[in-house]
């Protein structure tokens, strides 16, 4: 247990919140990168559309954005356990600007799929190698806390970019708005590489690690893993089944602006931010299982919502709901971390991620079909994928104190 007698309130709430240097330095290199991000990539579906692309384009892209975070989880991990996190996170954010430069200086749909090659993996690639400095940098009573953190200052830009991002499409249309946002992020990603480079402490990699075989990694991952390994995949068909038709069905199936969908997302990040430092607190002190289960939940009953809601008023409150689909997000992140062997953590984490997502891809690319059947066939199909993996996991799942 934490000791604070003797501490300034400053210095208590430092330990409490566990940040440390390198934390901090992480959370400053999240904001810049995510507010530049979720300016304009929120609002690709609508950017897509108005480059000509139809409604499979849009399904397309969000399938490729999960299929490429699969494949970009693994080779992040293995290089954040080769290079150390400062090293390849410095690598990761190359690639991104790269990406972005190409979606600015080629106002054309396809352009924005060659572009989204790169500068999509960004969250994939770099999130093991934000899990393993969270790991280094902290005890382990204290890494839901710093999940948890990284989690809630995630959601400032998430809250923020599009809420700018709407701002800009509505003073400059579509094409201009979301390419001028794509110009913001190329900028603030560069801001970044200055941050975490000056800031993050260097580390040096484990020897011999590194695993750049994901069958050979497998054989380290333990049941216990694998079983919430299953429940996450169902429960991610219900997430991304309509996930890139959210933006669609509130500006194009009901009378709201671009503005009013970026209130909305606030409105989610909002009610995010809110829940993660006592969730945290509490899952550090307690078992991790109740928490994952009630995130669980709230994905699943998120489309049924969504299905009824017509007005404004009405989206406030299924927004809410997706807000509240985080919290037990983070703690579902260190449950993985604590479960994954010492010595392969970032590495491991990839391997997750790498399995989970290259099957849930397939969920992103049915959206689609669903959705030019009904709207309703794409939210319901969502919400029964969801309702079958919250009851796995409460059936089967198993928390690291019930080892």
């Amino acid at each position: 247990m934490t000791n604070f007698k003797g501490k300034t309130w400053r210095e208590k709430a430092v330990e409490f919140l566990g940040l440390k240097r390198s934390m901090v330095a992480l959370m400053s290199m999240v904001i810049l990168v995510g507010l530049g991000e979720k300016m304009a990539e929120r609002f690709l579906p609508i950017y897509l559309l108005a480059l000509g692309g139809g409604f499979l384009s849009v399904g397309f892209l969000n399938g490729m954005d999960n299929l490429l975070s699969a494949l970009y989880s693994f080779p992040g991990g293995y290089l954040s356990d080769r290079l150390g996190h400062k090293k390849a996170l410095l690598v990761f954010n190359l690639i991104a600007l790269f990406g972005y430069a190409i979606v600015i200086l080629f106002p054309y749909w396809p352009a924005v799929f060659a572009g989204a090659v790169f500068f999509l993996s960004w969250t994939a690639i770099s999130l093991p190698a934000v899990m393993g400095l969270v790991s280094k940098a902290l005890p382990q009573n204290k890494r839901t806390m710093g999940v948890s953190m990284h989690s809630l200052v995630r959601r400032i830009p998430m809250a923020l970019g599009p809420l700018v991002g709407g701002a800009l499409i509505g003073i400059y249309g579509e094409k201009t708005g979301v390419r001028m946002a794509f110009m913001a992020a190329f900028l603030l990603g560069i801001v970044s590489l200055f941050v975490q480079q000056v800031m993050i402490n260097d580390d040096i990699p484990i020897k011999g690690s590194a695993e750049k075989n994901p069958f050979k990694l497998w054989r380290f991952m333990g049941a216990d893993l694998k079983r919430l390994l299953v429940s996450d995949i169902l429960i991610r068909y219900a997430e991304q089944i309509p996930y890139a038709f959210v933006v669609v069905w509130c500006l194009k199936n009901n009378t709201i602006s671009a503005f009013q969908f970026g209130m909305l997302t606030a409105i989610e990040m909002v009610v995010a931010m809110l829940v993660y430092i006592p969730v945290a607190y509490l899952a550090d002190k307690s078992t991790k299982k109740p928490f994952v289960l009630i995130t669980f939940f709230n994905f699943t009953v998120f489309p049924l919502f969504l299905l009824f809601s017509h007005s404004f008023p009405m989206m406030v409150l299924a927004f809410v709901i997706r807000g509240l689909k985080e919290f037990g997000e983070p703690t579902r992140k260190a449950l993985i971390m604590d479960l994954a062997p010492e010595d392969k953590k970032a590495g491991m984490f990839g391997l997750y991620y790498l399995v989970r997502d290259v099957i849930v891809s397939l969920a992103a690319f049915g959206g689609a079909f669903l959705w030019q059947v009904s709207p309703a066939a794409n939210l319901l199909t969502a919400t029964g994928f969801g309702l079958l993996g919250t009851l796995y996991f409460w059936a089967f799942g198993r928390d690291l104190k019930s080892v």
